[in-house]
């Protein structure tokens, strides 16, 4: 019994120490993203360069990630985490140094890889961690990261207006965050493989049910990106709305979000992830009808709302699914992961061609059509939940640290 409350006792710190990890994770992206212009004048380059170098996270991450199963295999997943995070935080001041187009271009190169194989490395111990609890957490981390990220960008947003040399704020933020990092990881599962285990392929393809999987996360990830990067611009150009008011829709959207999915594990337990994720993408619809047909902000910022609610918790149950699905999690999770990145990529792009081309009412009426899809194809998530309800049953034994 003593075993069994010890086991108990270690899956919980382990919990809070994977949290903490998707926190530093995520205050990395937001402490880059507030000095992203800062970045372009001290590179020279013009916007149309500075999209192209914007495009090279997440080509680095689409190379990367296949090669996370293969580092943890090797190193043992905590020792994998904890390097993996080390480089990432540290590739932090990579861009603020880069003086012109090429050097940029390859610091976000490898300032994607980076955060690409330290994102699959920990959602995989996150889905492990959820399975020995028996209940849903991955919604829970993801918010975890989006508060992270609010973090981070908070303090970028305060040293961009102190003036500070962005070389300076990333190499205090990296050093800060690396140490919070490793501490973190020292807390985490420390799975290694078992001594006949077979390494798995440093680069394959993603099984069949990962990419119906990442299917579902390409539309809540495209949703996300043209709401973040366009709902400003809506409120502006098509209502008129001020340029404060504008604003704020995108900060409330990202506040809904986090909100969102740090309730959301709840939910997740009570309904299941099918039903949660159906009634997610019917929430999602709803907002982008409202957008398209908004006569006025106030509505629209309500459709943007509805929006963030909708698909707040889609990608983490998508990752949580994915790590249940097959015999190699790993490689299931990096074939989502590629996907959402990649939706992430076009979806800005995408919306802003499609706006040219037509108009932005348009172009959302698209982000709406794409979030019928997350509703309509909910059901090929329910193998992983069938799975997770057989570990939750309580004559499931709790599983120990693979030998």
């Amino acid at each position: 019994m003593s075993a069994v409350v010890h086991e108990q006792r270690q899956v919980r710190r382990a919990r809070y120490a994977v949290a903490a990890v998707f926190a530093v994770h995520g205050a990395v992206t937001g402490s880059f993203a507030t000095r992203v212009p800062w970045i372009q004048d001290h590179a020279g380059v013009s916007a149309g360069q500075l999209g192209l170098a914007l495009a090279f996270p997440a080509l680095g991450a689409s190379v990367a990630m296949p090669l996370a199963g293969s580092v943890s295999h090797r190193f043992g997943a905590r020792t994998a985490l904890r390097g993996l995070m080390a480089l990432w935080t540290l590739a932090l001041v990579l861009p603020s140094l880069s003086p012109n187009l090429l050097t940029l271009c390859l610091a976000l190169f490898v300032y994607g890889a980076t955060a690409g194989m330290a994102d699959v490395a920990m959602n995989a111990l996150g889905v492990e961690v959820e399975n020995r609890l028996g209940r849903s957490i991955m919604s829970g981390l993801h918010g975890m990261w989006s508060a992270g990220a609010l973090i981070g960008s908070a303090a970028g947003t305060l040293a961009a207006h102190l003036g500070v040399d962005a070389r300076l704020h990333h190499a205090l933020a990296a050093a800060v965050l690396t140490v919070l990092g490793t501490v973190a990881c020292a807390w985490v599962l420390d799975l290694q493989p078992a001594e006949d285990e077979d390494p798995p392929p440093q680069f394959a393809l993603p099984p069949r049910s990962a990419l119906l999987i990442g299917a579902i996360g390409f539309c809540a990830v495209f949703a996300e990106g043209a709401s973040l990067d366009w709902s400003a611009v809506y409120l502006r150009d098509r209502l008129e709305a001020s340029a404060g008011l504008a604003a704020a829709c995108t900060t409330a959207f990202t506040l809904t979000m986090a909100v969102a999915r740090i309730a959301g594990d709840r939910v997740v337990d009570r309904y299941g992830a099918v039903r949660t994720v159906r009634a997610s993408g019917v929430l999602a619809v709803l907002g982008g009808v409202l957008i398209v047909v908004a006569p006025q902000p106030a509505v629209a910022m309500g459709g943007f709302a509805l929006m963030g609610l909708g698909i707040a918790v889609v990608v983490p149950l998508c990752f949580a699914a994915a790590g249940r699905s097959g015999s190699n999690p790993s490689l299931a999770i990096a074939g989502v992961a590629t996907i959402t990145y990649t939706s992430g990529l076009v979806a800005p792009s995408a919306i802003g061609l499609l706006a040219q081309a037509t108009s932005l009412m348009v172009s959302f009426v698209l982000v709406t059509v794409l979030s019928c899809g997350v509703a309509a194809f909910a059901g090929v998530l329910r193998p992983g939940e069938r799975e997770r309800a057989k570990l939750s049953r309580p004559d499931a034994a709790v599983p120990g640290p693979r030998p």
